[in-house]
């Protein structure tokens, strides 16, 4: 079955050249050339993958990004003629997956969409050491493996990008040991990691936000001074039938 990516991209002659590459390559495409409407789109047809303008007319891509992040984890490369550091950032932290300047060689995104499909396809249902786990409990959250997402006390789901839903897999694994900036990196890329990637702060502070009462004062993930960050709780893991 071929994957559909979901091109939202105003500027038409890039919109329907990136669509075609991508069909000779063997991916169903289809366009959006504005952001009202992009996440009605999502919800109704859930498509393997988002190529995201960053620079849209009416909703930007920003507040999409955040928005589709609010209820989907389907993967997100942002894609932007802005090429400021600031604009990266903020579209990582808002829960990009990847990102990508303009203007970029047509077989360049087509690598960097592989590389997130194939990364996010691997975290999607790979439940962390045992096959029989289906969640880990962890402080006031629950981590759903399969449908990679946190749910807390109130039993409020929160979806993970799969970058978050990643490093926190990483933390879960191995609880209240300090782990090292490279230490983060090499797990939960394999040191796949690419300039974007130079710091894992970014992504911690999104988790961070999500887990945290406070993510200023945070209880989960601890910083560690001069070492990196540790998972401060215990943890739990919850069976099947049990």
């Amino acid at each position: 079955m071929k994957q559909n990516i979901l091109i939202v991209e105003d500027q038409t002659k890039l919109a329907k050249s990136i669509s075609k590459y991508l069909n000779t390559h063997g991916y169903q495409t289809h366009i959006l050339n504005e952001g009202s409407g992009v996440s009605d789109y999502v919800k109704l047809h859930e498509p393997d993958l988002m190529i995201l303008d960053l620079m849209l007319p009416g909703v930007d891509g920003l507040t999409i990004c955040r928005d589709i992040r609010s209820f989907s984890i389907i993967p997100i490369i942002m894609v932007t003629a802005k090429v400021e550091e600031i604009d990266k950032l903020l579209g990582l932290e808002m829960g990009a997956d990847d990102y990508i300047s303009k203007p970029f060689n047509a077989r360049v995104l087509l690598a960097r969409l592989k590389a997130v499909l194939r990364r996010c396809d691997n975290e999607s249902v790979t439940p962390p050491e045992d096959e029989q786990v289906v969640a880990m409990t962890f402080g006031d959250w629950t981590l759903d493996i399969y449908q990679r997402e946190i749910i807390d006390q109130d039993n409020m789901a929160t979806a993970l990008s799969a970058a978050e839903y990643k490093l926190l897999q990483v933390f879960l694994q191995r609880p209240q040991r300090i782990l090292s900036r490279d230490q983060l990196l090499d797990l939960t890329h394999g040191r796949e990691a690419k300039a974007y990637d130079r710091s894992i702060d970014n992504l911690t502070s999104r988790l961070r936000r999500k887990i945290e009462h406070d993510s200023n004062a945070p209880k989960i993930i601890k910083t560690v001074r001069g070492g990196g960050y540790t998972l401060a709780v215990p943890v739990s893991k919850i069976l099947k039938n049990a």
